[in-house]
């Protein structure tokens, strides 16, 4: 990773844009090379100036920011700023960085930018066409005699059960003889999330939350007391 990240700011308010370069200001390893005030003239911005990390507003005119991300090619980091809680687990599902609520503060902000320091470092995050990351979304685990291929992308939890794991998705129901521990490993940690000591949840699939409850479609999933305060934070509501 280069000394600095190169950043643009997209956002229809002036102030709004005005407070993100503010912050950044404050970090030496950030660079704002470019800001834009709708999703046309950021999308020509980051053809010609190629940043690596883009603060995107949600409420824009004409184009949002989520139709937004779906037109660029290979994006660089996201990290979505918003007045709009409920976009969240959509934005994860497109594989934001971080989803930071307005007013946010400095401090939370930096949390942010440390996630997108720790994704630009690490070999599997470097930026790479989709076949060469194809690899890190999936594994083969063997049950019952056979060998399973295990698509993150249609998993949608994994529950501790004694010396098993039971996995839980699309057309999928396996419990293969390991730890849920050692199954979290082999998951992306973008998308994966411990919630409780005996859950790991796609954040992608979360349908509702509800008090101390996670909905992935009609299963509830209880988050651990331990967990809360870090699942909110990935979720951008913390």
């Amino acid at each position: 990773m280069s000394d600095k990240i190169t950043a643009l700011i997209i956002d229809d308010e002036a102030i709004a844009r005005q407070i993100i370069a503010g912050y950044c200001s404050h970090l030496p390893d950030i660079e704002v090379i470019g800001q834009a005030d709708n999703a046309f003239k950021a999308k020509n911005l980051i053809a010609e100036l190629q940043p690596g990390l883009i603060f995107l507003d949600i409420n824009m005119p004409v184009l949002n920011g989520m139709a937004f991300v779906k037109t660029i090619k290979n994006p660089p980091q996201i990290i979505f700023t918003t007045a709009y809680k409920e976009f969240a687990h959509e934005a994860f599902d497109l594989n934001a960085t971080d989803y930071l609520l307005k007013p946010f503060s400095l401090e939370r902000f930096m949390v942010a930018i440390d996630k997108v320091k720790e994704k630009l470092s690490s070999p599997n995050q470097v930026t790479q066409k989709p076949d060469e990351t194809e690899a890190d979304n999936f594994t083969f685990l063997k049950y019952e005699g056979k060998i399973y291929k295990i698509d993150f992308e249609k998993l949608h939890y994994a529950e501790a059960q004694g010396n098993h794991v039971k996995l839980i998705g699309e057309d999928l129901q396996l419990t293969p003889a390991m730890s849920l521990s050692a199954f979290e490993e082999l998951v992306p940690q973008s998308r994966f999330i411990r919630i409780h000591r005996s859950f790991l949840i796609n954040k992608s699939k979360i349908t509702q939350i509800e008090g101390n409850r996670v909905f992935i479609g009609n299963e509830e999933i209880p988050i651990g007391a331990n967990y809360r305060e870090a699942f909110l934070q990935a979720i951008g509501l913390s």
